[in-house]
């Protein structure tokens, strides 16, 4: 059993459509992670539940 889950995320500057991996052994995460179109700043944040399975994913603006 893999710990990588890829999934498809939108990124919210130029909205094109990506695949990411998502390293669901080590528990929620928040991170930073570039556009591979834009090569904007994403703030990825991920929810594990408790037995290492990937609730859900969001990608957002990283606008400081």
């Amino acid at each position: 059993m893999s710990a990588m889950d890829y999934q498809r995320v939108q990124c919210p500057y130029c909205g094109e459509p990506f695949e990411t991996g998502v390293d669901c052994s080590a528990g929620g995460q928040q991170y930073i992670e570039d556009c591979p179109v834009c090569c904007q700043p994403i703030e990825m944040k991920t929810d594990i539940d408790p037995h290492g399975n990937l609730r859900s994913i969001s990608a957002l603006r990283n606008d400081d």
